[in-house]
């Protein structure tokens, strides 16, 4: 499971997951296998997973956008809460971490859902831009360095009143430690402090997971 930065204990972790989420035994293998990769530590909980299926359905979701998409768990959840018509275009640049995505989202019955394209993401973001597409919802869960552009990008690829959801916003707590001048750390800093004085945007910073924002586009900003 992801990092907490709750400090609410393992007994807990697990009590939230039974009682506060519908994960399926698929992701649960799902998020069994990627927890065994050095880099395991990167994929979100399945509460996470959960807050992010129940969002696309609150909105009425069809097109949802992912920027950076790992092993597949949260492309994973968000498309099984789309409708059948729906669509997820999903941005990463690793074939080997995405290939195990794409085994579960095929026996999930979702495969056909989810457009990935492997390539950087600000290049696909411009060309989605470039073709005028729009999307109800976007998760950010990439590059920390690169976040500011993205969640420009995002601005104004998500239609007024969709939602952006944007993780890690928290870093382990390294974000409210004066110390750490790390290039993630200062990134986020300067992300979360810009999101919060946006006039553009209406925002909620969640303490779930490493740290989830969501932000509203306001009409006519």
């Amino acid at each position: 499971m992801a990092k907490q930065i709750t400090g609410r204990g393992e007994a807990l972790d697990d009590y939230v997951v039974n009682y506060g989420t519908r994960e399926t035994p698929l992701m649960r293998r799902l998020r069994a296998d990627t927890q065994e990769m050095s880099a395991g530590g990167m994929q979100i909980g399945p509460d996470q997973g959960a807050l992010l299926a129940f969002l696309v359905q609150l909105t009425n979701t069809r097109h949802a956008l992912e920027i950076g998409t790992f092993t597949g768990y949260s492309a994973l959840a968000i498309a099984k809460a789309l409708p059948t018509d729906g669509r997820l275009v999903c941005c990463d640049v690793s074939e080997e971490w995405t290939a195990i995505g794409r085994k579960y989202w095929q026996e999930a019955g979702v495969a056909e859902r989810i457009e990935l394209r492997i390539a950087p993401a600000l290049e696909t973001l411009a060309e989605l831009e470039a073709k005028g597409a729009q999307f109800d919802f976007a998760f950010i869960d990439a590059d920390k360095p690169c976040y500011d552009a993205y969640y420009e990008f995002c601005l104004r690829l998500i239609r007024p009143g969709g939602l952006i959801a944007i993780d890690n916003v928290l870093w382990g707590g390294a974000v409210a430690k004066s110390s750490d001048r790390s290039e993630a750390t200062l990134a986020l800093r300067a992300l979360n402090s810009k999101i919060s004085n946006d006039s553009r945007v209406d925002l909620c910073l969640l303490p779930i997971g490493d740290g989830l924002t969501l932000v509203r586009p306001r009409p006519g900003a």
